[in-house]
C-alpha cells in the first residue's frame, strides 16, 4: 500500500511540474504570412529569459517616432549563433524583416538571419530561424 501510494504522488509531482512547460505561449499572435520591413534605432536590446526583446524606435511618415516591441529567441538559441548581451546596443540602427502582430500594435516577431545593420554590416545568421518566425526563403 505505501509503494501505490509513494507512485501516485510521484506522478502527481511529474504532472504538476510539467505544467509550466505546457503553458509556453504559441506564437499564432504573429503574422508570419506578411512580414513586413522595419528601420530604425535600438531603443534597448533585452537578452532575457525566455524570450529576448529588441525596442526599436521607427521613424513615420509624419516625422513622429513609433517605438516597436520585438520579440525574439531565447538568449540560449541566439547564443549557439554567437550572439551575446552586447551584439546590439542603444543606438544601433537596424533593417529587419518582421512578422508583425496581428493586431496591429506597434510589435512582431524577429528571427537573427532577418536583421542587419542599416549600413549593410550582417550580423551572424548562422542561427536558423526555429520557428520564430517562419522566415525561409525571404530576401532581406
Amino acid at each position: 500500500m505505501t509503494r501505490r501510494l509513494a507512485v501516485l504522488l510521484t506522478a502527481g509531482l511529474l504532472v504538476l511540474t510539467a505544467a509550466p512547460i505546457l503553458a509556453h505561449h504559441s506564437f499564432a499572435m504573429f503574422d508570419r504570412d506578411h512580414q513586413i520591413d522595419l528601420e530604425g534605432v535600438v531603443k534597448e536590446f533585452r537578452f532575457v529569459n525566455p524570450h529576448t526583446f529588441i525596442y526599436l524606435v521607427v521613424k513615420q511618415d509624419d516625422g513622429s517616432t513609433e517605438t516597436w516591441s520585438l520579440e525574439g529567441q531565447s538568449p540560449a538559441a541566439l547564443v549557439r549563433g554567437g550572439w551575446t548581451s552586447k551584439t546590439l546596443k542603444a543606438g544601433d540602427e537596424l533593417k529587419m524583416r518582421i512578422a508583425p502582430l496581428r493586431s496591429g500594435a506597434p510589435g512582431g516577431a524577429w528571427a537573427p538571419n532577418q536583421i542587419s545593420f542599416r549600413d549593410g554590416r550582417e550580423l551572424d545568421a548562422s542561427q536558423s530561424s526555429i520557428g520564430f518566425p517562419d522566415s525561409a526563403g525571404l530576401e532581406r
